[in-house]
């Protein structure tokens, strides 16, 4: 007599107690695991068969894709791949194989300091950008993809304009300041630790945004200061074949001071292509008291025009927190004494607040991002995205904001992209 099964899932052995069917007791016995296994063994003969005679091949083990090794995590950092890795900086321009760190101290920026050593003791590792000069930070020759950019630039950083063409188009796929290029758009530092962007200290922008090109990749940085800066960096790429439905990263900034009352702030409009959004940086400048996140952020989707696909709640719920930043006790509802309470994770993050000081710090300013990189939207044909200002009035009323907003928005499309709109110029770029 074969060994019957519980509605536990256990082996019963005929002629056993009715404990035996018990999971507890069941696991003890190897008769019941090697009859379970004879059943279970025969059952796959038995499918496979039936599969065979209606003319359906049984797949042995699939076959396991080669890994292009462009795109690169901890869920597949284990396996080998045939690209070949590159790094471009001030101590090699083109990121040849083999000319690392050859600058003469002819040549070099540093290279009185290395007089004593002479070539190859750090004698060129960083440039410097005259007012007006836009300078080439890399030229790479694909396919390939840019897995991680680190920089850390001096002077005003809404004054160094940081550009990025792929396939020798005309016009920049990301054009952006650099501070906010790195969710750092107020100036002064602001520790971020997120999978996409992190900020260390002192003032070291690190970006880890996917980065494919297949014929040519080009970063430039435009200083429009009036006075000279200083950069030092680092751009580091894989060449290799990319993927056919790779798409390109995008990054836009805009800017409104004062945000006209009762507009909305547009955060991204005139992409048309196939894609998907990839994340958002603000910079929120208020101009009043009161709390100011009240608005919904709207994502437009694929034709549509008065209402759009995705609608947010309000703005903190959308930077992935709660009850305008505020921890609160949960027995009262009452906020702390700390106030806005900075944070910094792997996808969101209000990464700085910055507090008046009393004398010539006079407003609130908060810098806030949210990567979509679990949950990017895509849309196939067009994408605006929007948000609103809102704060509060008397008779628990919404009170349309008049705040500084800027934006940074990230997303990745097929090309040819859309005509951005212009930089702000650098009167209405800086921020006092």
């Amino acid at each position: 007599m074969e060994p019957s099964i519980s509605r536990t899932g256990w082996a019963r052995l005929p002629g056993g107690p009715a404990g035996w069917g018990d999971p507890r007791l069941a696991f003890c016995s190897p008769v019941s695991h090697a009859s379970l296994l004879h059943q279970l063994m025969k059952s796959l003969q038995i499918v496979s068969l039936g599969l065979i005679s209606m003319g359906l091949a049984v797949a042995g083990p699939a076959a396991v894709s080669a890994f292009d090794g462009l795109a690169v995590g901890l869920e597949n950092l284990h396996r080998l791949s045939d690209v070949q890795t590159r790094s471009i900086s001030p101590e090699n321009f083109t990121g040849e194989k083999g000319k690392g760190g050859a600058a003469t101290l002819e040549q070099g920026t540093a290279g009185d300091a290395a007089r004593d050593l002479g070539r190859g003791w750090k004698v060129n590792p960083f440039v410097n950008i005259k007012p007006g000069q836009t300078f080439t930070l890399a030229e790479i020759a694909g396919p390939g993809a840019i897995q991680h950019i680190w920089m850390t630039p001096t002077g005003t950083r809404r004054f160094s304009i940081l550009r990025m063409h792929w396939d020798d188009e005309e016009h920049p796929s990301v054009e952006c300041p650099v501070g906010d290029f790195f969710a750092n758009g107020w100036g002064p530092y602001a520790q971020v630790n997120s999978l996409a962007v992190c900020v260390n200290p002192g003032s070291a922008y690190n970006c880890y945004w996917p980065m494919p090109f297949r014929k040519k990749a080009k970063i430039t940085m435009t200083n429009i200061s009036e006075q000279p800066m200083r950069l030092y960096y680092q751009i580091d790429y894989a060449l290799g074949p990319v993927a056919d439905d790779a798409a390109y990263l995008h990054a836009q900034f805009r800017r409104v001071n004062p945000l006209p009352q009762k507009d909305v702030f547009i955060i991204l409009d005139g992409v048309k292509g196939r894609g998907h959004y990839a994340g958002t940086y603000l910079c929120w400048g208020v101009h009043s008291s009161g709390w100011w996140g009240e608005g919904e952020i709207k994502f437009f989707i694929d034709g549509d025009k008065e209402f759009p696909t995705i609608c947010g709640t309000g703005t903190e719920d959308y930077f992935c927190g709660s009850y305008n930043f505020h921890v609160r006790d949960p027995a009262t509802n009452q906020g702390d004494a700390a106030g806005y309470r900075e944070f910094t994770t792997p996808y969101s993050g209000l990464c700085q607040v910055i507090r008046p000081d009393g004398l010539y710090n006079s407003q609130m300013r908060f810098g806030l991002y949210r990567w979509h990189i679990p949950d990017p939207v895509r849309f196939t044909q067009d994408l605006r995205v929007t948000i609103q200002a809102l704060g509060w009035r008397a008779g628990h009323r919404y009170l349309p904001l008049q705040d500084d907003i800027a934006s940074v928005a990230f997303w990745y499309q097929t090309e040819p992209h859309g005509t951005f709109p212009p930089l702000p110029s650098r009167d209405d770029l800086e921020i006092n």
